[in-house]
């Protein structure tokens, strides 16, 4: 930490670090491995920086390197720091029972997801439905803060407003998109209800349904969701299903474990 002139404590920047989280994370979104020309591309940085920065996390086994194409991949590496915080997160270690009762109760997927990165929400735990599935969700699982149901929420409950939603909003993929109009239309609906549903709009023949988790400061910052089949979850489901989920949320709170930033 460092002091301005007033005598204010501020943060002191430490680029080699920052632009080596920024690669981290572009390989984690990226589908396929990247060379390094793209990657400074993307990222803004100067090809010969990106390279001494790739090969340092290399050598740390946070970063693969393809010697045949020359590109590189996120590392196994990350793995053990994955496990370490998700096993030291006692948010995720409360919700689980509760998740799997959901899954139980009602034959979805039920998930918690936590605000990760900014545009980012993770999969912090989840309980799989035994019945055949189509979306597939693992630990760690990485989706757009405005998708879905989830993704209604953050948008109902967050800070941005019209315009830059609907930047965010043309960027999104759904199965079937919808207008930007009907968006907003539902957003207000879910911030009215205090819960989101996507029936079939992100994926189809797959019902999504999502409760906020808000910390101390009344900002959003996790949610519980339950994802089903959408031939098997009649309308009068969708109800009862976000009671449960709102139900959970209020024994969590009671906990007084939502109050971390």
């Amino acid at each position: 930490m460092a002091e301005d002139e007033n005598g204010q404590t501020t943060k002191r920047q430490v680029p080699a670090v920052t632009r080596a989280i920024a690669i981290l994370r572009f390989l984690a979104r990226s589908s396929e491995p990247a060379g390094v020309n793209p990657i400074a591309r993307e990222l803004g940085l100067i090809p010969s920086t990106c390279l001494h920065i790739l090969r340092v996390l290399q050598d740390e086994g946070l970063v693969e390197f393809d010697t045949q194409t020359k590109r590189y991949s996120i590392g196994i590496g990350i793995l053990p720091l994955a496990r370490s915080a998700l096993q030291k997160n006692t948010f995720s270690t409360l919700v689980q029972p509760h998740l799997s009762a959901l899954s139980g109760t009602f034959g979805v997927t039920a998930i918690a997801t936590q605000l990760a990165e900014p545009g980012q929400m993770v999969v912090v735990a989840l309980s799989q439905s035994s019945l055949p599935f189509r979306l597939q969700v693992d630990l760690g699982s990485r989706f757009p803060i405005l998708i879905s149901a989830t993704g209604r929420l953050f948008a109902a409950f967050g800070p941005m407003d019209e315009d830059a939603l609907r930047k965010k909003f043309e960027k999104l993929i759904w199965d079937h998109p919808p207008t930007f109009e009907d968006w907003l239309a539902e957003i207000g609906e879910a911030k009215k209800r205090g819960y989101a549903v996507d029936r079939g709009i992100y994926i189809s023949g797959v019902t999504v349904v999502a409760v906020p988790i808000f910390n101390a400061k009344g900002q959003m910052i996790r949610s519980l969701v339950a994802i089903g089949i959408t031939e098997r979850l009649e309308d009068d489901d969708i109800p009862k299903l976000a009671e449960a989920l709102l139900a959970v949320r209020g024994e969590i709170e009671q906990m007084d474990i939502t109050t971390g930033s």
